[in-house]
């Protein structure tokens, strides 16, 4: 009974059969969550509704996502499927940032909705191995985050 318990466990946890593929199964999740987190701390910093935890779990789903699949030896081809459902959840996720107020001219939201479709594709790049894209999509959402609205507000004075 207990070698059946032992061989059935082993066969469940055969996904990662060997230390280099937990570690590229480790590196890539790490990568996307403290990526996804560098923006949602930005965001979180600025008072915003989403923020790191959110930020990191939507760059370590999106991750997970493509990560899954690429390991099981998909085609890239079919990728693109399963790309388009987490754009399209994605957008489902931003769309409920977004606040439109019946009473005034303004719509609030917009920002962290893209922030987290950004972040989706940060982590999609994490999933797939794409390091270092993700690193730099990261610093210049980063920027766009927290240097431009200090360069648009020196602008109006």
């Amino acid at each position: 009974m207990w070698a059946t318990i032992l061989k059935t466990l082993q066969s469940e946890f055969s996904d990662a059969p060997d230390v280099e593929q937990v570690t590229r199964i480790m590196v890539r999740l790490l990568l996307a969550a403290l990526l996804g987190g560098v923006l949602g701390y930005e965001r979180e910093s600025q008072g915003k509704a989403a923020g790191i935890r959110t930020h990191m779990l939507v760059a370590m789903g999106a991750a997970l996502f493509v990560l899954v699949p690429e390991l099981d030896g998909m085609a890239v081809a079919d990728m693109s499927r399963v790309m388009q459902g987490i754009v399209t959840g994605i957008g489902f996720l931003g769309a409920g940032a977004i606040i439109k107020r019946s009473t005034e001219e303004d719509t609030q939201g917009l920002t962290t909705a893209a922030g987290i479709w950004m972040t989706a594709a940060i982590g999609v790049a994490c999933g797939l191995g794409r390091e270092s894209t993700a690193l730099l999509s990261t610093l210049l959402a980063l920027a766009v985050l927290a240097a431009l609205p200090r360069l648009v507000s020196r602008d109006k004075r």
